[in-house]
């Protein structure tokens, strides 16, 4: 199997040692607290599952802004964004070497991790202005990315941690949300070598689901993992229960056995688009997947990214060799009314743009709202279903 990113095994920072595990939830009882943002309580749960091996912990300032603007650590380790704890406040735990962390998105906010504290810096506007331009590519405050970074806080608190709870996603998303570690144990189990990672937001339509299978057939893998993002999304986005009853009512009438996996990651979306397509990699590594499939504005949002930046990063800014996991680079994907089957734009020869079934995000939730299911070359009947279902329920 691929090798982890960063080391040749894969190190999750949860504690699974049962006893071990008792005993540091006692302590955090006596520790000083320190309540994160959601941002924060993410990367928790992605360094506790592995997906962001092989960091030990939240990166300090000065590694901050070495990713932010190098996309690699002080000594040199490849990493596309900054992985930090940021607050306002650092009035119960200044001079502390020890603290619990506790999660913001759980009800009685329970303690999360105990954190090892290395330093607490302070970080000025002018540092979280320039790691977000680099990160982002912009400093627009309409952009969704943005306004999160910059209003997380100036203190930022590094060292390592040890994770005790994966928040929210195991209880709420028992079926889907796995670890990195769970998917290279199913990987194995399931006898597969070349594996495609699908990264997703939305729920799958025609177009998606043929992307997968070109991926597939491209490449002769053994089968595709859809990891789907189960974290914070912006206002309007479809909620993750949608999605995964989309997805998996998709896969069980459309897919043969065995040849995908329907899984789920808990972690924020960052609206990053090229640098959070990177991060993408270097995670779905770590999980074992083979290869990533980035398709056109990859993670982006608006307009702020050009359709292909997310594939023109791979060539530009990841040094050769610094990862392991290849890219399948795919272009938009829609129904060719010429050849009555999903096809890649940039492959389909004397076509003219009112040859293929296109609708925008708009015009997809506007037809979905009124009851109406949206063409069978668009979206499969059964997952327009679930669609229509949610949005009149939305539209009361």
């Amino acid at each position: 199997m691929i090798k982890p990113h960063g080391s040749d095994t894969l190190n999750p920072l949860f504690v699974y040692d049962t006893e071990k595990h008792h005993q540091l939830m006692h302590e955090a009882e006596s520790l000083p607290t320190l309540m994160l943002n959601s941002a924060a309580a993410a990367n928790a749960v992605m360094l506790g599952a592995g997906y962001f091996n092989p960091l030990e912990g939240y990166m300090n300032l000065a590694d901050s802004l070495s990713v932010a603007e190098n996309l690699h650590t002080t000594d040199g380790l490849f990493w596309p964004t900054p992985v930090i704890n940021l607050s306002h406040d650092i009035s119960g735990i200044e001079g502390a070497s020890q603290i619990a962390l506790r999660d913001p998105d759980t009800e009685g906010n329970p303690v999360m991790a105990i954190m090892d504290v290395d330093k607490i810096e302070t970080v000025t506007d002018e540092q979280i202005q320039g790691m977000a331009k680099e990160i982002f590519g912009t400093l627009d405050p309409e952009h969704p990315g943005v306004a999160t970074f910059t209003s997380l806080g100036n203190y930022l608190i590094s060292g390592k941690i040890q994770v005790l709870s994966f928040s929210y996603f195991q209880n709420d998303f028992p079926d889907t949300f796995r670890t990195a570690v769970e998917i290279r144990n199913e990987i194995t189990e399931r006898g597969w070598e070349r594996v495609v990672a699908f990264q997703t937001r939305n729920p799958m339509h025609r177009a998606h689901e043929e992307l997968c299978r070109m991926a597939m057939e491209r490449l002769g893998a053994d089968g595709v993992v859809v990891h789907m993002l189960l974290g914070q999304l912006k206002k309007g986005d479809i909620p993750a229960p949608v999605r995964d009853a989309c997805i998996r009512k998709m896969v069980e009438l459309y897919f043969p056995k065995n040849s995908v996996m329907v899984t789920g990651y808990g972690f924020d979306m960052l609206y990053a688009g090229p640098r959070e397509a990177v991060l993408h990699a270097v995670f779905r590594q770590n999980m074992g997947a083979t290869h990533l499939i980035v398709g056109r504005d990859h993670a982006g949002v608006g307009d702020y990214y050009g359709a292909f930046d997310a594939q023109t990063i791979f060539d530009e800014k990841v040094p050769a060799g610094a990862l392991d996991i290849e890219i399948f680079r795919a272009d938009h994907t829609a129904y060719s009314k010429k050849l009555n089957r999903v096809v890649m734009m940039n492959e389909a020869k004397d076509h003219e743009k009112d040859d293929f079934v296109i609708l925008s995000g708009t015009k997809v939730r506007q037809i979905l709202g009124e009851g109406i299911a949206p063409p069978p070359e668009f979206s499969r009947p059964e997952v327009a279903k679930i669609l229509m279902d949610y949005y009149q329920s939305e539209n009361g």
